[in-house]
């Protein structure tokens, strides 16, 4: 049986699919299986994953059940020890696999490791943006106000924990479905952080984050879901959950490719609202110069503005390294 199983699922993403498949196959650490989850795709995903040569790679073809139904399938067929979670727009580093499971190998007591996450715009060009979180072992605390795993791309997960905690809520279907996941194992097992980018996760106006409603009301789900199981003496970080999660989907409206600025700034009041220590955090400055620019500046002068943030935080990093 492999160490590792590589599960990715596939909705209409053979525009991205190739180079996502490809970071996999040409990772340092061998010992592993790639599950391919066609999850009721229009396209041509099955055609073209059918012509892959690598005997490691396997295909399953679903009617569409979203990224939580997708993932639970690749889960039911792998045969790994390990499971790492691999969607079909994002690429990993050469290393990932290597790093991640050397870490699971020396710390027994471990359910997932995660890593830093780099940011690339649809051309796979970078931002110049790095989420870096530090937070490690009981990580509760930090991951009921942020998911400090960042993507669905990034986390790989000790079997036993599926096992222990469940699978994935289908309910969420595609929004926040993986913060929950990462919560539930959060509340039984420590996290290990690698403090390197080895994931790059992709930016693009289409993807399924920029669906603010549905979003809303996930992270709705989530939050009273992770509630209702957490001791009392925790409650008190409710509404700062409430408002980190609003301080986020007020993100998506200007993401999106209506730019929606009005709705961000319904987001954000709303997100005060829950909790108004976040007035002078950092994402709420951050947002407030976002929606500042929208407004001053409007759509297409806002999309030059970050194109000239994206270049000099280019600039920055290869100065810095």
């Amino acid at each position: 049986m492999p160490k590792v199983s590589v599960v990715i699922p596939a909705y209409n993403s053979l525009k991205y699919l190739p180079a996502t498949m490809e970071s996999v196959l040409r990772q340092t650490f061998h010992d592993f299986e790639v599950i391919l989850v066609n999850d009721g795709s229009s396209d041509d995903t099955e055609n073209w994953v059918s012509q892959i040569a690598d005997p490691r790679v396997k295909l399953i073809t679903q009617e569409n059940q979203g990224l939580s139904g997708a993932r639970n399938t690749g889960i039911a067929h792998a045969s790994g020890e390990y499971i790492a979670f691999l969607d079909a727009d994002d690429l990993w580093e050469p290393t990932k696999l290597e790093k991640q499971v050397f870490c699971l190998e020396e710390n027994s007591e471990i359910g997932l490791v995660y890593t830093w996450v780099a940011l690339i715009d649809e051309n796979s060009n970078s931002t110049g943006r790095v989420f870096k979180n530090y937070a490690e072992n009981d990580v509760w605390h930090q991951l009921i106000e942020h998911n400090i795993v960042e993507s669905g791309s990034v986390a790989i997960v000790r079997r036993q924990c599926f096992e222990t905690c469940g699978v994935f809520d289908r309910n969420l279907r595609s929004f926040v479905e993986d913060w929950d996941m990462w919560l539930r194992i959060a509340s039984r097992y420590p996290f290990k952080v690698l403090k390197e980018p080895l994931v790059y996760y992709r930016q693009h106006s289409t993807s399924a984050s920029r669906n603010w409603e549905a979003m809303e009301q996930s992270f709705r789900i989530v939050i009273e879901k992770a509630f209702a199981s957490a001791p009392p003496k925790l409650h008190y970080l409710k509404g700062r959950s409430y408002g980190c999660a609003h301080l986020c989907l007020a993100w998506k409206p200007l993401q999106s490719r209506n730019k929606d600025y009005k709705k961000a700034i319904d987001f954000q009041r709303q997100a005060l609202a829950h909790c108004p220590q976040l007035r002078f955090s950092k994402e709420n400055i951050r947002l407030s110069l976002a929606i500042a620019a929208f407004q001053g500046f409007g759509s297409d002068g806002y999309n030059r503005v970050l194109r000239l943030l994206y270049a000099l935080r280019r600039r920055i990093q290869s100065i810095t390294n």
